[in-house]
């Protein structure tokens, strides 16, 4: 049996100096979604845009991270044709100023936000200490197969 196809469009809405390729940005929703097929846009936002979102969508005050917003109710497609999974929206400036404030290497951490931002598409979440146990175990896994650390160890 073939694995699901799993097609990642990547749009650029914002300038960042350090995004990733858009190679390494499907790399890593490819590993964090595994075995699950569907469709997923990866979008990098400005600050300005990642605060709309955050305000209308979640009730957040402020730019944030990353934000996944799962697809809703699926139309009827062809067989050959990937269903909507969802989106996961980076703000390119939070996570680059994170990654200088937490002392980590940039490309990591966007790997993480990618990661943690493709889970929330397939059921993962963090809201109890049990689910985010859960979820932050399966975040380290990836990344380390990725070859990338532990997100949840403070630099030195």
């Amino acid at each position: 049996m073939t694995a699901p196809r799993l097609a990642v469009a990547v749009q650029l809405a914002a300038p960042a100096a350090a995004v990733p390729p858009r190679a390494s940005l499907r790399k890593w929703v490819a590993a964090a979604l595994a075995g699950h097929g569907g469709e997923v846009t990866v979008r990098i936002v400005s600050a300005a845009e990642s605060a709309a979102l955050n305000s209308r969508y979640r009730g957040g005050e402020g730019a944030t991270n990353v934000l996944s917003f799962c697809a809703g109710a699926r139309a009827p497609l062809p067989a050959d044709e990937p269903q909507p999974l969802g989106d996961v929206v980076v703000c390119a400036e939070v996570v680059e100023r994170e990654a200088r404030e937490q002392r980590k290497a940039c490309e990591a951490h966007w790997a993480h936000m990618v990661v943690h931002g493709a889970l929330h598409l397939v059921g993962y979440d963090h809201a109890t200490a049990s689910e985010a146990e859960v979820m932050e175990a399966r975040e380290r896994a990836l990344l380390a197969e990725l070859g990338f650390p532990d997100p949840y160890v403070p630099a030195a």
